[in-house]
């Protein structure tokens, strides 16, 4: 049973603050929270993620940027990467984590989402259409772990 989830990316600042809302969103029930690699840490979302999210209707205000940590990553049922070598990155903080990390895009074709930090709006519009998918298939896929 899937009931904390993680969601991981470098700066914790674009997409992994967005992928927990949306999780959020779609699946109010689960714990979602979120954490970077290399995290901002103490950072709010960047900018053009704050905007693109609210054009959708969805807040990312009061987001602080965390790092991850071994600690952390064992508090978790399931850690969501947004990139496979996110995947060796965690292994190398906690090896012991490999069975219970995944991609985002996993249903999407074991999708990587690409890091729009520093891009253009349009970088972000496209990452957030990535992430908002691969939010709906994981609430899909956790929904029916859950029934």
């Amino acid at each position: 049973m899937f009931n904390k989830i993680l969601v991981v990316c470098v700066g914790n600042i674009c997409r992994s603050p967005t992928a927990e809302r949306l999780l959020k969103m779609y699946n109010p029930n689960l714990t979602v929270d979120s954490a970077g690699l290399g995290a901002l840490v103490g950072k709010g979302a960047d900018a053009n993620a704050l905007s693109v999210a609210a054009k959708h209707d969805v807040s990312l205000e009061g987001h602080s940027a965390r790092q991850i940590s071994a600690r952390m990553c064992r508090e978790y049922d399931l850690i969501l990467v947004m990139e496979k070598r996110h995947i060796d990155s965690l292994c190398d903080i906690a090896p012991e984590m490999r069975g219970k990390v995944m991609l985002f895009g996993h249903w999407d074709a074991e999708r990587e989402i690409p890091d729009p930090y520093r891009k253009s709006l349009e970088a972000f519009e496209a990452v957030y259409s990535l992430l908002d998918r691969s939010a709906r298939q994981w609430a899909q896929a956790l929904n029916v772990q859950q029934g």
